[in-house]
């Protein structure tokens, strides 16, 4: 009797529960070698290649392009060639289940090349066997926050030169296809001038300015070329049924339901369907994970005033200006400029302000941080804001930009809206919310007088500051954006 071999979703490094399936390498019945790519996993902040652990027939794969698997539960089972080269007992694979980390301390091997993480949303590859800080770093106030999409996730700051992936037969950095996909471009039909044909950021840009000088469509592709799915390799096999015409469905048709009583998907995971449940995925996925677990840690308290800019001389960078107010708001009350650990109850005061500025896309939230914003001027923060919104669109962003910063802000004015209680991620411990402009009537002197306002929400930890404290801060910070400039 031939030996069989489940295979478990690894941990890919990150810390997070589960991955989304990308592409599968191979179909059941095929024949695979030890460390051979499997399959294409997606995280929150990266797209996995997952090497196969035997050599061997592929057996059962659990499951399709588009869905979740969790870290631990069966990925896929394999039929084990005894011919074929295998792994030797306890030799590591580079990859872990849980929360175990491989430490690259003596004796320690190196991962083997394909064990690289190919990351979609900070453009690098980051090491997947980098170990957690020792316990005992904590108590000397070292704990480093490793934030990276809205908040606390665990994730390697290592960021090495970004790596080309070929899928559905083209190559290109995630970075390159999450533009193809932006611009609605079939990736497929964008001419290559990268070296060994890579489509780079450039061959996208100028397919999107000049759709003209796209290839002719290859059959099997929509758009942004992610080559064929699971389910595409076994429709002749396993044909999906037919969608509906708008006369056969109807305005009133409801999702079937299965027995159990939960609607069930009447399309692929590829296609868009409107009225039918939907896992989150990717950022989106992890903001909401994130989000549900600062509500459950975080004592928030919300205090609102408004910031008077009638001084204002001439046009004004607003959130420059924002900015600068916090930073003069955390050196006058430094306790919001801090992290907490609510486990331990420790609290760490920094010297430097670091502010994490929420940058809202399609794909969720992301929150890079504004490095040293106590020591730039005005013109140094603009730019930075610039660089850090322009990373996060085109998803070049490193994961260190994405972690450590030390208060956030908030400015959903820009949009709408004008008080808000902002959500505090730790461990972090304040969050500073801009609402929407407005001209207001106020008294001045015995007279009535028309003044820009600003509305100005702050939400911090009261179990790690004091409400004198935050009152404190938000004085100071409406202080300064009362200067003239």
């Amino acid at each position: 009797m031939s030996d069989t071999k489940k295979f478990l979703l690894p941990d890919l490094g990150e810390g997070l529960p589960d991955a989304t399936i990308v592409e599968w390498y191979v179909k059941e019945g095929d024949v695979i070698r030890l460390d051979d790519n499997l399959v294409s996993m997606e995280t929150a902040k990266a797209v996995v290649d997952v090497p196969s652990p035997v050599s061997g027939t592929v057996v059962k794969l659990a499951g399709a392009a588009g869905d979740v698997i969790v870290t631990g539960t069966m990925l896929a089972e394999f039929r084990i060639d005894a011919s074929m080269p295998q792994r030797a007992e306890g030799q590591d694979t580079g990859h872990h289940h849980g929360g175990g980390h491989a430490s690259h301390g003596p004796g320690t091997q190196d991962p083997a090349p394909d064990d690289r993480v190919v990351a979609s949303s900070e453009g690098g590859a980051i090491e997947a066997t980098d170990a957690p800080q020792p316990a005992q770093d904590a108590h000397a106030g070292a704990r480093s926050d490793s934030g990276t999409v809205v908040g606390a996730m665990q994730s390697s700051d290592a960021v090495r030169s970004e790596q080309a992936s070929a899928i559905g037969g083209v190559k290109a950095m995630p970075a390159v296809r999450a533009m193809a996909r932006k611009l609605g471009i079939d990736i497929a039909r964008v001419r290559a001038t990268g070296a060994d044909g890579v489509v780079t950021m450039n061959d996208v840009k100028n397919a999107g300015a000049n759709p003209a000088a796209l290839l002719p469509s290859p059959s099997g592709r929509g758009v942004g070329g992610e080559g064929r799915s699971h389910d595409a390799l076994h429709r002749t096999s396993n044909p999906s049924p037919q969608p509906l015409s708008r006369g056969e469905r109807g305005s009133d048709t409801r999702p079937p339901m299965s027995q159990s009583g939960k609607p069930m998907r009447t399309q692929p995971p590829g296609v868009a369907a409107s009225g039918q449940p939907e896992q989150l995925k990717g950022v989106r996925r992890n903001m909401a994970r994130v989000m549900s677990d600062a509500h459950s840690k975080v004592v928030p308290t919300t205090l609102v005033d408004d910031a008077d800019l009638h001084a204002w001389i001439g046009k004004q960078d607003i959130t420059a200006r924002l900015v600068r107010a916090i930073v003069a708001a955390c050196r006058e009350v430094p306790a919001l400029n801090a992290w907490f650990d609510g486990d331990a109850l420790t609290r760490t005061l920094h010297p430097h302000v670091d502010i994490g500025i929420a940058v809202d896309t399609d794909d969720g939230l992301f929150v890079p941080a504004l490095r040293n914003a106590d020591m730039l001027d005005a013109a140094g923060i603009r730019g930075a804001i610039q660089r850090l919104r322009a990373q996060v669109g085109d998803r070049s962003i490193p994961a260190a930009e994405l972690a450590g910063y030390t208060i956030s802000l908030s400015n959903f004015g820009m949009f709408a809206g004008r008080y808000a209680t902002p959500v505090v991620v730790p461990p972090c411990v304040a969050i500073v919310g801009a609402g929407k402009l407005s001209h207001d009537v106020v008294a001045v002197m015995g007279a009535i007088e028309v003044h820009r306002r600003m509305p100005i929400s702050l939400t911090f930890d009261h179990r790690a500051c004091t409400g004198g404290e935050a009152a404190r801060f938000l004085r100071a910070l409406l202080d300064d954006l009362a200067l003239p400039n």
